[in-house]
């Protein structure tokens, strides 16, 4: 049994909590004084509940868990445990572990899910702060294992499970203890990739989310999202240019010397499936399709963090390669006007990963390096 903090009460978060308690740790769960609800609800309820069925389908690992502590004080938090989940949209990982860091010490584990390069922007939070030398672990999952939502304040439904966990470990010490620690408190393997930048890249989120919902934001908008996203959203064309976005990230990967799984590849792989093609994997899925769930407006996270703290990042890397990826540009400054935005200097950026600055051959030791 372990003691595990999860930072981060939305789907994701309230999900590793539930599951990681299922498993018999011992779990405190935390969010910022502003974000409340459903810390309240988890203490009024002593716990966590996972609905057996949910719009007539049966959903995953239902029942209730106990949750030691759930808790809008950090301190509490993180004296709690030395691992710390943060289940939080890339834009709050900045905010969240500057609250954390006056508790920081050596030996203590961050995982971030997703990462989206947040263990690089953290790291260089640190070197800027004057910290450099504590002996912290950041490690970076492509995503979530789950497939999930809340439902209500401390119930949630799980629709799946990956077969398996990606990540990248920077190890302060052991990698293969810091692996071991992780794999008790984790319902899935992981698998460990070379580093942050692959993780980062490898995210399945990339392909789908961002591009899928730029080009149907009039539906979305129009009938808010009162349909299933995964399977309403994609066409044969829509599914073409997908396809096409995905081999600039390839290109960006094979540039940087980092060798990826296509989407559809990794596809089948986290869900054990064997589609022929991406829109037969959206259009079929059983575990994307239990539920009618969509973005909404322009303002899902969708756009504000798989372009801003995904594109953005391929796209610069691309920059300094010297590649031309236009479908993964276009991308970005639709959304940009889609929110008044800028995400080409609002999003995550070389300069806040620690890359500002370099050259192609300085980025590519750079990331061997890490």
């Amino acid at each position: 049994m372990s003691k595990v903090t999860v930072i981060g009460a939305g789907n994701g978060g309230v999900t590793a909590a539930y599951h990681f308690a299922k498993l018999g740790h011992d779990v405190c769960i935390y969010d910022d004084p502003k974000f409340a609800v459903q810390i309240k609800a988890i203490q009024e309820k002593g716990g966590i509940e996972a609905l057996a069925e949910e719009h007539g389908c049966q959903m995953c690992f239902p029942g209730f868990s106990n949750i030691a502590l759930a808790t809008t004080d950090i301190k509490e938090a993180m004296e709690f445990a030395n691992i710390f989940v943060m289940v939080c949209p890339s834009f709050a990982q900045e905010p969240l572990f500057r609250s954390m860091m006056p508790y920081l010490k050596d030996n203590q584990t961050v995982l971030l899910m997703p990462g989206n390069y947040g263990g690089l922007v953290l790291k260089n939070i640190l070197k800027k702060e004057g910290k450099q030398d504590l002996k912290i672990t950041f490690a970076d999952a492509i995503s979530i294992p789950w497939a999930c939502r809340i439902v209500s304040p401390g119930v949630i439904t799980i629709m799946g499970l990956k077969e398996f966990l990606p990540m990248s470990i920077m190890a302060q010490g052991d990698t293969g203890v810091i692996v071991k620690e992780l794999q008790d408190i984790l319902p899935i393997p992981i698998e460990v990739l070379p580093n942050a930048v692959a993780a980062g890249l490898e995210n399945i989120n990339f392909g789908g989310h961002p591009l899928l919902t730029t080009l149907n934001m009039g539906i979305l908008e129009n009938f808010h999202g009162e349909f299933n996203y995964y399977k309403d959203c994609c066409s044969t064309a829509t599914a073409k240019a997908a396809a096409r976005m995905d081999k600039e990230r390839l290109s960006v990967g094979a540039a940087l010397g980092i060798k990826l799984r296509t989407e559809l590849e990794a596809m089948n792989a986290l869900y054990a499936s064997d589609y022929e093609t991406v829109y037969d994997f959206n259009r079929a899925s059983t575990t994307h399709g239990k539920i009618n769930n969509s973005p909404n407006s322009s303002k899902a996270r969708y756009i504000t963090e798989d372009v801003a703290y995904l594109l953005v990042p391929c796209y610069e890397f691309a920059t300094v390669c010297g590649l031309k990826v236009p479908i993964v540009e276009s991308c970005i400054h639709i959304a940009s006007a889609y929110n008044d935005d800028d995400y080409f200097k609002t999003g995550r950026t070389l300069e806040q990963m620690g890359f500002g600055g370099m050259t192609k051959e300085q980025l590519v030791e750079a990331i061997k390096a890490l």
